[in-house]
């Protein structure tokens, strides 16, 4: 608490937890309270990138519901696609795929992910995608 206020960034480092850990309830009522769904940490990574990069599909749904950027990226060039690519969580890809995130963008995208790391499965979803 800063005065009679909530300290902002012990309210963020909550959020950046929620995330990583899947809570879609807690995240939703912070986001209609007021918090920013795009929020990023020092490292450029949104509530989404953690969300996905830790499988939790119903914190995805729940944040790009709520109006978070789909291919935000990170300050290493990543996007939360390729973050669920890496992690292989088909769950994850599917979603963000049906929410509209690029297959190509980032450094290294979900494409190029998914190739080097031999997920045939996660191809063909992402392949689907980019010949629609």
């Amino acid at each position: 608490m800063v005065g009679d206020q909530p300290d902002p960034a012990g309210v963020a480092r909550e959020l950046f937890d929620l995330a990583r850990a899947g809570d879609a309830d807690r995240l939703a009522g912070h986001i209609e309270a007021g918090m920013p769904a795009n929020l990023t940490d020092a490292s450029g990574n949104t509530l989404l990138m953690l969300a996905a990069y830790h499988g939790h599909a119903h914190a995805v749904r729940v944040l790009v519901d709520h109006g978070a950027t789909v291919d935000a990226l990170n300050d290493r060039g990543q996007t939360p696609l390729a973050g669920a690519v890496f992690k292989g969580y088909e769950d994850v890809v599917r979603l963000l795929v049906a929410n509209g995130a690029d297959p190509r963008a980032g450094t290294p995208s979900a494409w190029d992910t998914a190739t080097f790391f031999d997920r045939p499965e996660l191809l063909e979803i992402l392949r689907n995608k980019i010949t629609r």
